[in-house]
């Protein structure tokens, strides 16, 4: 991804300093008034885009397939977590059912500590 980055950031600064250059010389027009800067820009932008669509598209597809990769990644650990959370939810329910089916029935809990009821 960083590679793609790059690649596209240099392809951006070459336009650049073509499109100054093109200016400089008076073969582009310079812009409105104090808009040389943004006008130098924004026509390097224009010019780089579709440069970059073409000449990138191989890297563009390993990127894509490295961040697809990625959010599969991310999204089994996340199942996986959900999966323990139900798991610990389920036994701390299973186990909090027990006690109370127990405590219903008229039984002591073995895991409760501390007084328990003398029958005589």
């Amino acid at each position: 991804m960083l590679r793609y980055t790059l690649m596209r950031l240099g392809i951006f600064v070459g336009c650049l300093v073509v499109v100054w250059g093109l200016v400089y010389s008076g073969v582009a027009p310079r812009g409105l008034g104090d808009s040389n800067g943004m006008w130098v820009v924004m026509l390097a932008l224009v010019v780089s885009a579709p440069i970059s669509f073409v000449v990138l598209r191989k890297e563009r597809d390993r990127a894509s397939i490295q961040v697809v990769e990625r959010v599969d990644r991310m999204k089994s650990n996340l199942e996986a977590n959900r999966n323990q959370e139900d798991e610990a939810a389920d036994a701390a329910s299973a186990k909090t059912s027990s006690k109370a089916s127990a405590t219903t029935s008229g039984e002591v809990p073995s895991d409760v500590s501390g007084a328990q009821s003398r029958t005589a």
